[in-house]
């Protein structure tokens, strides 16, 4: 894929802030384009796990904390209080501008005296907000987790006095930006790779398919629960902590496949007939994947799925979160004829060049 960059960017001195470099994900693609527009900027970050991110981060020079160790991924989120700390004692040399790419920390970073602070926002700080999705239901665990959750929200607000300008991913993040930081944000939609992402040959289309990390509040339990009790084909691509639980409750037509390449990914989604996102995300790329490749998603009506998803015209919504909604969506949805070119021309909206010209005028306004 070949991004034209803006000239503007040229000469600018630069430094990039990631809350943590251990995998390939959505915020990664996005650090990756930052990578290849700003070669030679650093890049600040709490841990960094050099085989299990992209060559194009790997070129660049990479700072860590006293977090980095051996094998560290499998266990560094245990020190979640101590992040702040951590992301404060680095320092960035002076620059034009700084960007951060963030969910977590990494826009808590102090910036060098005259050097100017754009965040690409995913959000502010999920841990902080969203308990029950990351730590359960256990009482003694949140009569332990609760109160320091609550001293991360506090110093996740004043970080953001940090910021000198707030780029969101979406309408939904905006506005939690507005509501948390009584700060305004621009919008800039994440890069989805559409042209790596693009219809197939037709294929028998005999089975509906989730793509995603296998973690509770991802809601994949839901759709187990529908597609066993429709008794249709459901297949499964990704893995996480509830990768065994979900196994014991799937019945026999659903099917698990582990982590998959991005090659294997795309002759998933070609090969579907709809794709199922059960959860409330604050983008959710996945679904933009399967539409670059013709394929209807059937969403939870909520977040950013309603920025990405056209109801009855390149998914279907169900809104209420419950079993037989979902069921009811599937019912809908295959008695729909679905246009396979106005789906994947939806998803051209996100292509990442977009995402480049976004950026810039939003980095330019910072920039002398």
């Amino acid at each position: 894929m070949t991004l034209q960059f803006p000239e503007s960017w040229r000469g600018v001195t630069s430094v990039l802030t990631h809350d943590w470099l251990t995998g390939m994900r959505g915020g990664e693609r996005c650090l990756e384009i930052l990578c290849q527009g700003f070669p030679q900027a650093p890049i600040y970050t709490l841990v960094h796990e050099p085989d299990r991110v992209s060559d194009t981060i790997n070129r660049h020079d990479i700072i860590t904390t006293p977090l980095q160790a051996p094998g560290i991924r499998r266990f560094f989120r245990a020190a979640l209080p101590l992040f702040p700390a951590f992301i404060e004692r680095l320092q960035p040399p002076q620059a034009d501008v700084l960007i951060s790419t963030s969910h977590c920390v990494a826009k808590g970073i102090n910036p060098a005296e005259g050097t100017r602070h754009v965040c690409y926002c995913f959000t502010p700080m999920r841990y902080g907000l969203f308990y029950n999705e990351y730590f359960g239901k256990n009482p003694l665990k949140e009569v332990v987790v609760r109160p320091w959750l609550a001293a991360l929200r506090r110093w996740d607000v004043r970080a953001s006095d940090r910021v000198d300008r707030f780029v969101a991913i979406s309408e939904h993040v905006r506005r939690r930006i507005q509501y948390l930081y009584q700060r305004e944000a621009d919008l800039v939609y994440p890069p989805v790779d559409t042209d790596h992402y693009t219809p197939g040959p037709s294929c028998s289309e005999d089975y509906d398919l989730i793509v995603s990390a296998l973690v509770p509040y991802k809601r994949i339990q839901l759709a187990v629960e529908a597609y066993n009790r429709m008794g249709l084909p459901l297949r499964i691509v990704g893995t996480g902590s509830d990768y065994q639980k979900l196994r014991r409750l799937a019945g026999p037509t659903i099917a698990f496949t582990g982590w998959q390449t991005d090659t294997q990914i795309l002759e998933h989604y070609r090969g579907c007939r709809f794709f199922i996102f059960p959860g409330e995300e604050d983008f959710g790329i996945a679904p933009v994947e399967a539409q670059a490749c013709g394929k209807p998603v059937i969403a939870y009506g909520r977040g950013g799925a309603e920025e990405t998803v056209i109801h009855r015209e390149t998914g279907w919504f169900f809104r209420r979160g419950w079993v037989s909604d979902l069921i009811e969506a599937v019912e809908s949805a295959a008695a729909q004829r679905w246009d396979a070119g106005r789906i994947r021309e939806n998803a051209l909206r996100f292509h990442p060049q977009k995402f480049v010209n976004g950026l810039e005028e939003s980095i330019g306004k910072e920039l002398p």
